[in-house]
């Protein structure tokens, strides 16, 4: 048995210090107000600048929604430029230049090694112009450097922007990644020069600093029309330039897909885009996408919030703010669609007058005017507030930009989620050069604006998944979208969009709105079967045609066996048959199945598109039927007409070719008949459709009274002994 060892005994924590106790005092200490911008700051993933790709997107999208909006609020067609400049002094473009010293190279974003673009971003300068009436000098500072600061929030009018906080945020994100001011240059008068203000944003305290401001004579330059350098003729408008740190990509999500849908949706502005260098483009590309409609949108008018669509705490601070004495004159004048006579019946139900005071509201008597309103049979709110596109402008915008087949728009009648008017737009395009065996393509607009982003997350994503595209002659896998060559555009149009988060990148899924956009899609939908099935319809009747064409001498020639009659005569008259019976389809369809003309079901009809066929289609057709050799009507014949008349000289069945001794004999030879090459004899010029039955003996006439019918009589074999 070993030793036992000596036990030592276990060794005693050592004794942590006490913390001091916290008190409230101590607590009280610690905490202060937060700015909103300062919020922002740290949490800017919520405004849409949550990597640099993005983040140049959304600066892009702020500036071109501010623009849009001023111009068309003052009645002006927007003429917005739109340039992206790569700036020389980036970290990638120094990394990139000491790489290639002494090549004489210069450095393209998106062209850099995988190791400089994962140390170093790339700086770009982003710079929006408009035409529009330009901004006073007194509110720059509030506009470009305070977040939720704005003329459009407490307002119920249709704009793009909302909160008041995009083109601030993009000078913020600007100043967190370059440390570079936002440069503002705006030109209210003709006869004023430019005001040019540098500023950057102080986030502790939610205010702009104005780092200089000049006015820039020489900036006029800017705002003149093209061809003009007189004073008294330049425009008014803005120029805003931001540096900041991003990514330039082309493709989905892109700034070129915002630029080209932004156009698509308002096809009543200009556009001009330059875009940085590239690899394919050393110098950058420079599109100017025209305006397509010479007329402003209707300029929608604010309204007075809905009885229905109001909370009770609403109510309540209503009540305190307003400058009305009476409840008369606060239900007729603060809400829309309540006349004297409903704020008559809303008092009298709660028992109190149209005359009592609205500071002597209790909460009680708050609760139930609130419930009061909320039974109250009060019109739907007005749709002046709104301005939606239009089925003529969007189906010129999809036409443009897309160049399909065939287009199909619906716009649904106004409707209310929440006491909030809105209205619902749809379009498909199908056809042309989309590609055709890839899930369809989802634009989504809310008030003409483009979403690029969180696309499942989206109302209008899930109303176009989740329709039946099979009842509309479409291929359509169980839950995802349809498979064709086909886009479908939805747009909502309303006094406040409900997006899901502050970057305004999906559409909220309410079930009126949900349901409002798949009864538009249905309407399409309705529209492209219709089409889709004259297209196939057609396509058969032609398969049909030929048949009928390949066998129309056989038919003939039986029935003639059997009554006697005209064999030539029958033939005529089932060829005038057969053309009057397929002349329309000769003009409508083409050799590979499509519409050319317009069904009849659609013709008329003012939301739909149907491409016609230009003189170079129509060529390109004819030369396919020459390269193919197509037999016509006439050509048919005539092929019937030569196995008809090789029939009719002793064999039994004209698909049998003749024997071999009568072959040789033969100065023409028809068709299915092998002969060597050296007997081949040369066709003629301009050869004469041989005659239909120029060989065949006059059929017996028969006896008055009595018709002739040939009957095969079956005579039984017999069995060997």
């Amino acid at each position: 048995m070993p030793d036992s060892a000596t036990l030592e005994p276990p060794e005693t924590p050592a004794r942590t210090p006490k913390a001091p106790r916290v008190t409230a005092e101590t607590m009280a200490t610690k905490q202060r107000e937060i700015s909103v911008s300062e919020f922002f700051a740290k949490n800017r993933h919520l405004l849409g600048f949550d990597n640099p790709r993005k983040a140049l997107l959304t600066t892009v999208k702020e500036a071109v929604d501010n623009s849009l909006d001023a111009c068309e609020e003052a009645s002006i067609l927007p003429d917005i430029l739109i340039e992206i400049r790569f700036v020389p002094g980036s970290p990638a473009l120094r990394a990139g230049s000491e790489k290639n010293k002494g090549k004489g190279k210069a450095v393209a974003p998106g062209t850099e090694s995988r190791a400089t673009k994962a140390n170093q971003d790339e700086r770009f300068r982003v710079i929006i112009q408009d035409n529009g009436p330009g901004i006073v000098r007194k509110q720059i500072e509030n506009i470009f450097g305070k977040l939720l600061y704005g003329s459009k929030f407490h307002r119920l009018k249709m704009s793009r922007g909302q909160q008041g906080i995009g083109i601030s945020a993009a000078g913020m994100y600007g100043l967190i990644t370059t440390g570079k001011p936002v440069l503002i240059i705006s030109k209210t008068h003709a006869k004023k020069p430019a005001h040019e203000v540098v500023l950057k944003m102080d986030t502790s305290k939610n205010r702009a600093d104005v780092v200089s401001e000049t006015e820039h004579p020489e900036d006029d330059a800017l705002f003149s029309p093209p061809g003009t350098e007189s004073r008294a003729t330049t425009n008014t408008g803005t120029r805003v330039e931001i540096e900041l740190s991003g990514k330039y990509f082309t493709g989905a999500r892109s700034v070129d897909e915002y630029v080209e849908l932004t156009a698509i949706a308002n096809p009543h502005a200009r556009f001009t885009y330059i875009t940085p260098p590239t690899s394919q483009f050393p110098e950058g590309r420079r599109q100017v996408f025209e305006r397509s409609v010479d007329e402003l949108p209707h300029q929608p008018e604010e309204i007075k919030p809905h009885p229905h669509g109001i909370e009770l705490g609403t109510l309540i601070g209503m009540l305190e703010r307003t400058e009305h004495g009476t409840l008369r004159d606060f239900f007729t004048e603060e809400f829309c669609r309540i006349g004297p006579g409903v704020a008559k019946s809303i008092c009298e139900s709660v028992g109190l007058s149209t005359r009592y005071s609205t500071k002597k509201v209790s909460h009680g008597e708050a609760e139930k005017l609130y419930k009061a309103l909320q039974e109250a049979k009060v019109m739907a709110p007005p749709t002046n507030c709104l301005s939606p596109i239009g089925v003529k402008t969007m189906l010129k915008g999809l036409e443009r930009g897309l160049k399909p087949d065939f287009i199909a728009v619906s716009s649904r009648p106004p409707a209310v989620y929440r006491g909030r008017p809105f209205v619902i737009e749809a379009g498909i395009a199908f056809g042309g050069d989309l590609p055709g065996d890839e899930p369809a393509q989802v634009f989504r607009f809310a008030n003409r604006v483009p979403l690029l982003y969180q696309q499942s997350a989206c109302s209008s994503f899930k109303a176009v998944s989740e329709t039946n595209w099979k009842n509309y002659s479409l291929q359509q896998p169980k839950g995802s979208l349809p498979v064709g060559p086909m886009v479908v555009m939805i747009h909502m149009a309303s006094v406040w969009v409900p997006f899901t988060s502050e970057s305004k990148e999906a559409v909220a899924d309410y079930d009126e709105i949900r349901e409002e956009m798949e009864l538009a899609l249905k309407e399409c939908g309705r529209k492209l079967k219709t089409y889709l099935n004259r297209r196939q319809k057609m396509k058969a009747a032609g398969e049909r045609r030929s048949i009928f064409l390949r066998y129309i001498g056989e038919i003939a020639k039986a029935v003639s066996a059997i009554n006697g009659e005209d064999a030539k005569a029958l033939y005529d008259a089932l060829m005038k048959t057969a053309e009057r019976k397929t002349q329309e389809m000769d003009l409508t369809l083409d050799e590979e199945g499509k519409v050319v003309e317009a069904s009849e079901k659609l013709e008329g009809d003012e939301s739909v598109y149907v491409k016609p066929l230009d003189e170079q289609d129509l060529i390109a057709i004819a030369e396919a039927k020459d390269a193919q050799r197509t037999p016509t009507v006439r050509e048919r014949a005539s092929s019937q007409a030569e196995s008809l008349k090789v029939s009719s000289r002793g064999q039994r069945s004209p698909r049998r070719p003749p024997p071999p001794e009568k072959r040789k004999k033969k100065s023409s030879h028809p068709e299915g008949v092998q002969v060597k090459k050296d007997q081949r004899t040369p066709k003629p010029s301009s050869p004469k459709p041989p005659s239909l039955f120029e060989d065949l003996p006059p059929p017996p006439k028969p006896a008055p009274g009595k018709h002739v019918l040939l009957v095969r009589k079956k005579v039984p074999k017999k069995r060997p002994g």
